[in-house]
């Protein structure tokens, strides 16, 4: 037995006829008619019983679209501070770079006004080798090529910023293209020294922990916390006149012989990166540091 089958959408195009010459003849009427024809009439009552049902949907969904539209302002406020966080990044690495190129600018000004001041034949360096514990030597990027020998003084920018420089060593193995510098605080290290204020003479030794001290200056001799020490000229190892440190704490006891000064290094001994190989200022035939 066969069933009946259902009418498809379109079986019937006679409906969807009439609904389109319909549409064509309201249309027609609602441009040919003035403003108070039939069809504007029908149009503004139904407009009259709809407005408030329109209303109450509008009052009730509005909620929701604040929502909505918050969420779309929130992930547009996101993307921009995506944004603004990568220019950000570039902006702060744009001034660490700025910043570096400043403290370098700085530190061989420092080295610059020493040399010029003192008339000395120099050459700039790279530190390329850092200090050991227990081995206070600097490895620097100039050698014999470069007209570098052994026992040479070697200068470097202070650890304030005060914009001066002060003794860092001497050189002692030299290769083609680099050069051991053994500092003022390795314990095998000596720089003859004079108190600036009270003229006392002594021996700047490093040592174990790289404490500096000013050794063999009589308790006669009168040096104060805060006095500079520099190079005597004693023994043709170093200039005259170089900032060696200052005075930090200083004992005199009655058992001993010499007044026990400590200084502070006025170069700054650990953060090295450029240093000035005073080449030709003095005789460089002694090597060790010691005067």
């Amino acid at each position: 037995m066969r069933l009946p089958q259902p009418d498809k959408p379109g079986s019937q195009p006679g409906i969807l006829i009439v609904l389109v010459v319909l549409a064509l003849l309201l249309t027609t009427m609602w441009f040919r008619e003035g403003a108070n024809g039939p069809v504007h009439k029908v149009r503004l009552g139904v407009q009259a019983v709809t407005a408030p049902v329109g209303a109450v949907g509008e009052f009730a969904t509005r909620p929701i679209r604040g929502v909505f539209g918050w969420a779309s302002d929130l992930g547009v406020s996101r993307s921009q501070l995506e944004a603004l966080r990568a220019q950000n990044a570039v902006l702060r690495a744009r001034v660490a770079s700025l910043e570096e190129a400043r403290l370098e600018n700085e530190r061989l000004q420092a080295l610059v006004r020493l040399v010029q001041t003192a008339q000395l034949k120099s050459l700039g360096a790279r530190v390329i080798g850092r200090p050991q514990e227990w081995d206070r030597v600097i490895t620097i990027d100039r050698g014999t090529a470069d007209g570098v020998k052994s026992g040479m003084p070697v200068v470097g920018a202070s650890s304030n910023t005060s914009g001066t420089a002060g003794l860092l060593g001497q050189t002692t193995d030299v290769t083609a293209h680099s050069a051991e510098v053994r500092l003022i605080s390795d314990q095998g290290s000596g720089v003859a020294g004079l108190v600036q204020a009270s003229r006392a003479e002594g021996i700047v030794h490093g040592s174990i922990d790289g404490a500096l001290s000013l050794d063999f200056v009589s308790h006669e001799s009168t040096v104060r916390a805060g006095d500079v020490v520099v190079t005597s000229g004693l023994g043709g190892t170093f200039p005259k006149g170089l900032l060696v440190g200052e005075v930090t704490k200083i004992k005199n006891q009655p058992s001993s012989l010499y007044q026990d000064i400590t200084l502070a290094p006025s170069a700054d001994l650990n953060g090295l990166e450029e240093v000035i190989v005073l080449v030709g200022a003095v005789n460089s035939g002694t090597t060790g540091g010691g005067d």
